[in-house]
């Protein structure tokens, strides 16, 4: 009888041993997950915010082709570089991936000749350059994105799908103004109308998110402005208003940047 009370205390030993060590694992695995989620969060976040600036810094010089007030433009574009370089420093910090570290190369590099071609005279050369590396920082923030991406929360989806939203307003409008500075040609309108049917497409999934009153006054508001935006840039070719565009478009944006932070908060 002694022999089995010590076999069934040593399995009874074994037992808790092992659960215990089943409990640690998990919880390291927490751990070393929200580390890596956190850290993920915010390449993310910078990976967008880099989508963001590429657009917005180029239409910014698009727009000094026709601006009277072009020194306030130039001050305003270089700030937009600072906060470029910025997020291209978070990325850097928060991230050990080779490949990673390979492709901010790259974009760093890219924000070095924009900047340089800012202390330039303004050129249509320089314009078509300029286009030309958006879209390489496009592609390499893309890339780093996919690098760094992981299953989403429902408000984290809504969150990010908002900043996409911001992004694709500044590169319709960089297009819209494109077209009319010397670069009106077929791949340039596709890439305007793209970005228009993907900003329809993430409209309509706020429009069906249930949102608290107020962020639902600010969803209708945000449908009811973009509609009219819409119907503007459909018709670029007949109807060329870029500053009351803008002017719009940044408008939009700032509903969108209110929407975004109530889903900031509720992660």
């Amino acid at each position: 009888m002694k022999n089995i009370s010590y076999i069934l205390l040593f399995i009874t030993l074994i037992t808790h041993l092992h659960a215990a060590l089943m409990v640690d694992d998990i919880n390291n695995s927490i751990q070393e997950h929200v580390v890596i989620t956190r850290g993920d969060i915010q390449i993310l976040e910078a990976s967008e915010n880099i989508r963001f600036l590429s657009q917005q810094i180029v239409k910014g010089y698009f727009f000094l082709f026709d601006l009277p007030k072009k020194e306030e433009l130039k001050n305003e574009l270089n700030l937009r570089l600072i906060d470029l370089a910025n997020n291209l420093n978070i990325i850097e910090k928060s991230t050990k991936d080779s490949d990673t570290q390979d492709i901010l190369d790259f974009l760093a590099y890219s924000k070095d000749q924009i900047s340089q071609m800012f202390s330039e005279d303004i050129s249509h050369e320089n314009a078509a350059l300029l286009l030309d590396y958006s879209e390489t920082l496009l592609e390499g923030a893309d890339s780093i994105a996919s690098t760094h991406m992981y299953h989403f929360t429902s408000e984290e989806k809504m969150l990010m799908m908002t900043k996409k939203m911001e992004y694709l307003l500044e590169r319709m409008m960089k297009y819209y103004v494109a077209l009319h500075i010397g670069f009106d040609n077929p791949t340039n309108k596709k890439q305007m109308h793209d970005a228009i049917i993907k900003f329809d497409a993430n409209l309509q999934m706020i429009a069906k998110y249930t949102y608290p009153k107020r962020i639902d006054l600010l969803k209708k508001h945000l449908m009811k402005k973009w509609e009219v935006n819409k119907i503007f840039l459909k018709q670029s070719e007949k109807i060329f208003i870029p500053q009351l565009m803008d002017m719009s478009a940044s408008n939009i944006e700032v509903l969108i940047t209110q929407i975004t932070l109530y889903h900031n908060q509720n992660q």
